[in-house]
């Protein structure tokens, strides 16, 4: 898979937007500011493909990225306090709507800060992917920001905080260094090859 060749496609900002998929997609879902567009550029050697911002909340539309093929669905973050209520339950509907809708969902990279205990919307959100049984892979972001015994203290944690998380794939990642991006690519290019088959 060229990941080189990845260009934006386009943006929604309600669900009812959003036409059928004719393509497979794989989607990256996380908190506010947890570092998707970092993650999303980083495996596309893009520097700045998708905006980055250390204003937390500022994804506000699921923006597509066509990528050989497939396209990559990038959520908006959860769990941003600013938000107004309406914004909240518009965010809600956009990405309750799209991940329970029938799409050729292939695989959502489920993203959570390393350096802290998932949060209760991280939770709900990696209960909604396994109750929907939709296939997910945990990505432990900021994984260069940890020392080595602090890295060896969280997995013991994460053990106890995420549910199932003896079967769940998790990826230590950082988007500063590269680490975890070279296996992101492999399970995105075997989702990819599958699909194609």
């Amino acid at each position: 898979m060229n990941f080189n060749k990845a260009e934006f496609y386009t943006s929604f900002g309600l669900f009812k937007q959003i036409p059928k998929s004719e393509r497979p997609e794989i989607a990256f879902s996380g908190r506010s500011n947890v570092g998707k567009s970092s993650l999303i550029n980083k495996i596309l050697n893009r520097k700045s493909l998708a905006r980055v911002s250390s204003m937390p909340g500022k994804t506000v539309t699921i923006n597509f990225y066509s990528v050989d093929g497939v396209y990559f669905a990038d959520l908006p973050g959860y769990g941003y306090a600013k938000v107004s209520q309406s914004e909240k339950k518009r965010w809600a509907g956009l990405v309750e709507g799209y991940l329970a809708d029938d799409r050729n969902l292939q695989l959502v990279f489920q993203l959570v800060d390393f350096r802290h205990p998932p949060t209760a919307d991280d939770i709900m959100m990696i209960n909604f992917l396994i109750d929907r049984e939709i296939p997910f892979v945990v990505v432990l972001t900021k994984a260069d920001k940890l020392t080595k015994r602090e890295r060896a203290a969280r997995r013991e944690a994460l053990m106890n905080e995420i549910p199932c998380a003896d079967q769940i794939h998790m990826i230590e990642f950082s988007a500063m260094n590269g680490e975890g991006a070279e296996e992101i690519r492999e399970i995105i290019s075997d989702v990819a090859e599958e699909w194609a088959e």
